[in-house]
């Protein structure tokens, strides 16, 4: 008996394929020695509740969901103290961090690297009091992975954020903020800003940056100012689109601490779900706090 592995899986997530996978993933599990208990999520809060009072009671924790699984199911090791490996099983929409971890999206392959890859050491966020895994953002876009219906979410991918954000081009908001890292200070008026630790943010490939690394202890920053006309806003738009980043009004770098400070509470999202109201936030790198399960072959960047 290889151990005790717990499989905590969100029924739902994309277009709640894993259901029909299921007994392979589970075969899987038990063909390489491991009694497997099984935990399907019913609303948000499971995994977190699951891992941190049950997680340190075994040897292995694979999810199965969207990114905001993964999400808490990390949280929920965090606040046991336990750092049990945890091998992940992408079944979302977008799935980014199983594209930066270089996961294939077949499930029993998943598995099969769940349970015999290679351990690798992550850096994750902490927010305040929270924790999230690869990304911490505001303003435009970024409440759209929460409030876009799941149903659309199923049937267009990650073409769905962009559709549904696009709703929202006509009336721009901008937040007035303030932004402490790296001994400098940056006071603007910003249409969006993210905090990442990923590869891919709303299936956009190398949109954080070229060189990435997810143990390197610090977070890629991109802040966006808000446009002064409508060709600073084109050229944003075809920046982001391109993944080059070309543009006066976008702002990149990388830190292990930065501050924000807003002149009103403003809404922030975790790992693609609704991470709170804050008008002051301090996100700092935890390097290498978690313990992933990745390909043998697959260098991480």
């Amino acid at each position: 008996m290889t151990g005790k592995l717990l499989f905590i899986y969100n029924p739902y997530a994309g277009k709640g394929k894993i259901r029909a996978e299921l007994p392979d993933v589970i075969e899987v599990f038990a063909g390489n020695g491991y009694e497997v208990t099984v935990y399907p999520t019913r609303q948000t809060g499971d995994a977190v509740q699951c891992t941190r009072e049950r997680g340190g009671g075994y040897d292995l924790i694979v999810c199965s969901g969207g990114d905001g699984t993964l999400d808490e199911v990390v949280t929920g090791i965090i606040e046991s103290g336990r750092n049990v490996p945890v091998g992940y099983i992408p079944a979302g929409s977008t799935n980014d961090f199983g594209i930066s971890l270089g996961l294939p999206k077949n499930m029993a392959e998943a598995a099969r690297i769940a349970v015999n890859g290679r351990k690798f050491a992550c850096d994750v966020g902490a927010f305040n009091q929270d924790t999230f895994v690869y990304i911490a953002a505001f303003g435009i876009f970024t409440d759209v992975s929460y409030e876009t219906p799941q149903s659309f979410k199923n049937v267009l991918g990650h073409m769905a954020y962009i559709l549904e954000g696009v709703k929202r081009l006509s009336g721009l908001r901008t937040y007035r903020m303030r932004a402490v890292y790296n001994g400098t200070e940056i006071e603007d008026e910003f249409l969006f800003g993210m905090i990442t630790n990923s590869s891919s943010v709303g299936g956009f490939k190398k949109i954080t940056g070229k060189y990435v690394e997810l143990n390197d202890g610090l977070f890629e920053v991109m802040l966006i100012r808000k446009p002064k006309n409508a060709l600073e806003l084109n050229q944003i738009v075809i920046s982001l689109m391109a993944e080059s980043m070309e543009s006066e009004c976008i702002i990149c770098g990388k830190t292990d601490r930065i501050v924000l400070e807003a002149g009103e509470e403003t809404a922030w999202t975790l790992d693609g779900e609704f991470g709170g109201n804050h008008k002051t936030v301090t996100i700092e790198n935890r390097p290498e706090a978690i313990v992933l399960m990745v390909p043998d072959d697959e260098k991480q960047s």
